[in-house]
């Protein structure tokens, strides 16, 4: 991924130094489980271990694999370089690239696991208090675009909440699911490798054996892990796009904020456009494009073949470092983010109590009005507000069916907007469980 959206201690996870240094710990604690089961002399299983401070040379290993084409064994030749030859000679004893290759690839995707989830939780933390800070600040819902009935700023800063804490637990499913290895040898049987050696490689590795692998690891659960990381992409670009929507002019209920020297547009000196949210929503899409490969590399020839291993020397870092980019980028947004309460209200009061059309409605129903007359009589006067620019109660009040029905009181009432944040707390509680 391209440094502009690239934090450095994700990207770390995947340069080829912290991959080399997981490879070599692969194989050295693979010889000391060997060494303890009396396979390899426990002197060369020692051996192995004079490289652990090693900074190995990314640009020999491409020099020798120029010429093995094979960047394992590019690496094992380099590792015997510092260990010896003699002393290295039991290193990668009954193993196969892939034992190495995927054990080390699901410890990248769990350490990027690690951090992804602690940016969700960061981004929680910034949601909940921007909902309890915006709790009882009223805006109009919306529903196709078009005002419905009265909300408050918190319940959006919650209900995105509800979203992402879903998509919390779903990361750490994934991390569990994702982190397995594999050290079964050719085809996975274990046929020149002891199965206590796996058990002792994951367990330094703080992975879980994989119960059955072939000669890789199943991509079932790369699958499910990338799956995850879409559906957090697609949180983001739904929070993303209502902060872009209340950034419109025309709406202005609430804004990324603008920070001094900051400047919207080479040409118009005048414009603040929500440039953040909008990158955000293109992140996403980078994101969620590694999903159907991740699918795709499931299907794998009889014990294996590589055409999944091109698809994720791509996906595994690009996805993992862009998505941890927009989490905490999405972080700051909600955390500076400016709301404008008194815009709210103007929106809201554009078509003068349009938005209680429905308490009238069910009112004129308990009147004994049937449904399909309250609802002509409540549209009818309605229309007028769309059309005419006219009050809405101020029409209920001069309509004699209506009245008929309610008195001047019970059509004051209804327009009572505590009446739509009365349950609240209800739902705060259920969201936030205090």
């Amino acid at each position: 991924m391209i440094p502009r959206y690239s934090r450095p201690e994700m990207v770390s996870i995947w340069s080829p130094e912290t991959k080399f240094r997981i490879w070599f710990e692969i194989e050295a604690h693979a010889c000391d489980a060997m060494a303890d089961l009396g396979v390899i002399p426990r002197e060369n299983a020692q051996a192995v271990w004079k490289a652990k401070d090693v900074e190995f040379d990314v640009a020999r290993i491409d020099e020798i694999e120029a010429v093995t084409k094979h960047d394992v064994i590019a690496f094992l030749t380099h590792l015997a370089e510092h260990v010896g030859s003699d002393e290295a000679r039991f290193v990668h004893q009954g193993m196969t690239s892939s034992d190495v290759l995927d054990t080390c690839f699901n410890v990248q995707l769990t350490r990027a696991a690690d951090i992804l989830i602690a940016d969700t939780q960061a981004l929680l933390a910034a949601l909940k208090r921007r909902a309890l800070e915006h709790k009882d600040t009223l805006r109009v819902g919306r529903s196709h675009g078009i005002h419905a009935e009265p909300t408050t700023m918190g319940l959006t800063f919650a209900r995105f909440y509800a979203e992402m804490d879903r998509n919390l637990r779903r990361l750490k499913t994934a991390r569990e699911e994702i982190a397995t290895g594999a050290i079964s040898g050719a085809v996975g049987t274990f046929a020149n490798i002891d199965p206590r050696v796996e058990e002792h490689v994951c367990a330094q590795l703080g992975l879980t054996p994989e119960p059955i692998s072939t000669q890789v690891i199943p991509r079932d659960r790369h699958a499910a892990f990338f799956a995850a990381l879409g559906l957090v992409a697609s949180s983001i670009e739904n929070i993303a796009t209502e902060v872009r929507h209340m950034q419109r002019t025309e709406v202005l209920e609430g804004a990324e904020f603008f920070s001094a020297g900051q400047k919207g547009s080479s040409a118009m000196p005048h414009k603040k456009n929500p440039v953040l949210t909008e990158n955000l929503t293109g992140l996403a899409r980078t994101v969620r494009m590694a999903v159907i490969p991740a699918m795709e590399n499931v299907t794998l020839w009889h014990e294996r073949d590589i055409s999944h291993s091109s698809v994720e020397r791509a996906i595994g870092p690009d996805t993992t470092i862009t998505l941890d980019f927009a989490l905490h980028r999405l972080t700051g947004v909600i955390d500076k983010m400016l709301i404008y309460p008194d815009n709210m209200l103007a929106n809201m009061n554009k078509f003068s109590g349009l938005v209680m059309s429905q308490r009238v409605l069910l009112a004129l129903t308990q009147a004994g009005v049937s449904r399909e007359d309250s609802y002509k009589l409540v549209q009818r006067n309605a229309m007028k507000v769309w059309e005419n620019g006219a009050d809405f109660k101020t029409e209920l009040l001069a309509d004699a069916e209506v009245l008929a029905a309610l008195s001047p009181a019970e059509i004051e009432e209804k327009f009572d907007m505590g009446y739509h944040t009365k349950h609240v707390d209800t739902i705060f509680a259920r969201v936030f469980g205090d």
